[in-house]
C-alpha cells in the first residue's frame, strides 16, 4: 500500500491532477481533463501508476466542474486499491494579504476564501468547489490550500500600492499578483539552468491562457504584471489585460453597459479571441492566414515585450528570461516575436534551439540568457503538503 498525496489544480476550463508518493514526493500519476464545459470532455494521463484510469473516461454528457470533479474523485476512490490517500493539496488562486503561505483548510479558512471570490470570480469558486468535493468523498482527509498570490508577498510596498487614497489600501485594494505556484517552481529550477545568474535579474514569462510576467532578484518576486485581480497586465487568451479605466467609464456612462456586461467583456470576450475574432488558441491563430489573427499575435508579443521593459526598470536590467506555461513552452514563433522586440536588452535568439524548445534558446554571445523551462505547479503543491507534516 502506497501512502499518497492527491493534488488538484482546478482552472477555469480544465482540471489538472496528480498523485505523489507521500514519502518520496515521486510522481505516481498525473492527468489533465479539458473542455469541461463543452460536453466533449477529454482526459490525458501519464506516469507509472496510471492504470487506475485505463479505460476510464468522463461521461460524455458530463458538463461543469462539479460533475467532472465528482467523476474524477470517484474513479480514484474506487480504483486505486493499492493507494491510500493521506492528504490533498489544492491550488487556490487568491489568498489576499491574509494567506502568505500554504495552510491546512478548516471552516474558518473556507469562510475567508469565500469572501475573496469577487477578486477571482473565474477561478476561486472552482478551487473551493474541489475542496468540498474531496471532503464529501473522503470525510476528514487533511486538505491544504496553496495560493497563487503568496509568492508575491516579498514585493516592496511601493510595488503593491495603487495611486488611490490610502483608505483603499487599508481595505485590501492592493496589487497581489498571481501565477505564484508556477513562479515558485521556476525559481526553484533556475539554478540548474542559469547557474549563479539565477540569483540576479530574472524575468519569468508565464504565458498561457492566462498570462503574466514576474521580475525576480535572488529568486524572490520584486514586481509582476497582474494586480488586484487576474485581469491586469498582459493581453491573454480571453482577458483584456491592462486597459485605460477611461474606456470602462465610457462604456458605463456613454454606452450604458452594466457591470455584468463589462465583466463578461473583460474576462471572456477580449484578448486573443476578441482581437482576432477567431480563437483564443495561439496554435489556431498561427495556422490562420486571416490578417486579424496575425494582428492579435503581434499585439500579444508587443504587450509582453513592453512589460519586460517595464520589469527591467524595476530590477535594473535583465540577465535571464525564462519562458514557461502553455504558450511559453510550446510556441517557438511567439517566443521569437517577443525576443525580437527585446533585442535592445541584449537578447539574441538561437533559431534552431528555439525551434527545438530549448532549454537554452539564446546564442552564446547573447547578453541575456534565455530559457524554456516547463512549469510544474502540482509538484510545488505536493512539496508544500509534505512540508506541513500532516
Amino acid at each position: 500500500m502506497t501512502d499518497a498525496i492527491l493534488v488538484l489544480n482546478v482552472g477555469s476550463s480544465s482540471i489538472k491532477f496528480a498523485l505523489y508518493d507521500l514519502d518520496t514526493i515521486e510522481l505516481l500519476c498525473r492527468g489533465r481533463i479539458e473542455r469541461i464545459d463543452s460536453g466533449e470532455v477529454t482526459l490525458k494521463t501519464s506516469g507509472p501508476r496510471c492504470e487506475v484510469f485505463e479505460g476510464a473516461h468522463p461521461p460524455r454528457d458530463a458538463r461543469g466542474h462539479d460533475a467532472v470533479a465528482q467523476w474524477l474523485l470517484r474513479t480514484v476512490a474506487d480504483c486505486a486499491a493499492d493507494i491510500k490517500l493521506v492528504a490533498a493539496g489544492h491550488r487556490v488562486v487568491h489568498g489576499a494579504m491574509e494567506f502568505a503561505a500554504p495552510v491546512r483548510v478548516d471552516a474558518s479558512v473556507m469562510d475567508a476564501l469565500e469572501r475573496l471570490i469577487p477578486l477571482a470570480p473565474n477561478h476561486q469558486p472552482h478551487n473551493l468547489g474541489a475542496i468540498r468535493q474531496v471532503e464529501r468523498t473522503w470525510p476528514g482527509l487533511p486538505q491544504v490550500a496553496c495560493f497563487d498570490t503568496a509568492f508575491h508577498r516579498s514585493q516592496p510596498r511601493h510595488a503593491q500600492l495603487f495611486a488611490l487614497p490610502r483608505s483603499f489600501a487599508a481595505d485590501g485594494v492592493l496589487r497581489y499578483g498571481f501565477h505564484g505556484l508556477s513562479y515558485q517552481y521556476i525559481a526553484d529550477a533556475l539554478p540548474a539552468h542559469a547557474g549563479a545568474r539565477a540569483e540576479e535579474r530574472v524575468v519569468v514569462a508565464h504565458l498561457g491562457h492566462g498570462a503574466s510576467l514576474c521580475a525576480l532578484r535572488e529568486r524572490r518576486s520584486v514586481a509582476t504584471t497582474m494586480g488586484f485581480t487576474a485581469l491586469d497586465g498582459l493581453m491573454m487568451g480571453r482577458r483584456s489585460g491592462a486597459i485605460d479605466p477611461g474606456v470602462l467609464l465610457f462604456m458605463l456612462q456613454q454606452r450604458n453597459k452594466s457591470p455584468a456586461e463589462l465583466a463578461d467583456l473583460l474576462y471572456n470576450r477580449s484578448g486573443l479571441l476578441g482581437v482576432s475574432g477567431i480563437s483564443d488558441d495561439v496554435r489556431l491563430l498561427e495556422a490562420s492566414a486571416y490578417p486579424d489573427a496575425e494582428e492579435a499575435l503581434d499585439l500579444f508579443a508587443y504587450r509582453a515585450a513592453r512589460e519586460i521593459g517595464s520589469l527591467a526598470a524595476a530590477i535594473g536590467g535583465v540577465d535571464v528570461i525564462a519562458f514557461t506555461a502553455g504558450i511559453g513552452e510550446h510556441s517557438a514563433s511567439m517566443r521569437a516575436r517577443i525576443c525580437g522586440y527585446s533585442g535592445w536588452l541584449g537578447v539574441s535568439l538561437d533559431g534552431d534551439a528555439n525551434a527545438a524548445h530549448g532549454p537554452r534558446i539564446s546564442t552564446p554571445d547573447s547578453t541575456v540568457d534565455v530559457f524554456v523551462i516547463p512549469t510544474d505547479e502540482e509538484l510545488v503543491i505536493a512539496r508544500a503538503v509534505h512540508a506541513l507534516d500532516l
